[in-house]
C-alpha cells in the first residue's frame, strides 16, 4: 500500500510541462512581412493611407497564405504608385 501512495505521489509531483504561448495570430508568417506602417487611416476609398492596402485586404491579411500576401503587397504597391505617394 506505501508503494502505491508513493507512485501517487510522485505522479502528482511532477512538474506540469509549460507550453510555449500560442501565437497572436494563426497564420503569422515571416515569409512576407507586413507592409503596415503604422500609419492606420484609411481615406474616402477605404484604402490605408500609410500601407494602401484596401480596409478588406488589411482584414484578410492574417489568415491569408504567403501567395495571396503577395498579391494584396502587389496591389497596395501599385496603388501607392497611382496616387503618387
Amino acid at each position: 500500500m506505501l508503494n502505491s501512495i508513493s507512485k501517487v505521489c510522485e505522479i502528482v509531483t511532477q512538474p506540469v510541462p509549460v507550453r510555449p504561448p500560442k501565437p497572436l495570430y494563426s497564420n503569422v508568417s515571416p515569409a512576407v512581412a507586413s507592409p503596415c506602417s503604422g500609419v492606420c487611416r484609411l481615406d474616402e476609398q477605404k484604402v490605408c493611407l500609410g500601407c494602401f492596402r484596401h480596409v478588406e485586404d488589411i482584414r484578410e491579411w492574417r489568415s491569408a497564405d504567403d501567395d495571396r500576401r503577395r498579391v494584396i503587397c502587389a496591389q497596395a504597391t501599385q496603388r501607392k504608385q497611382v496616387d503618387g505617394a
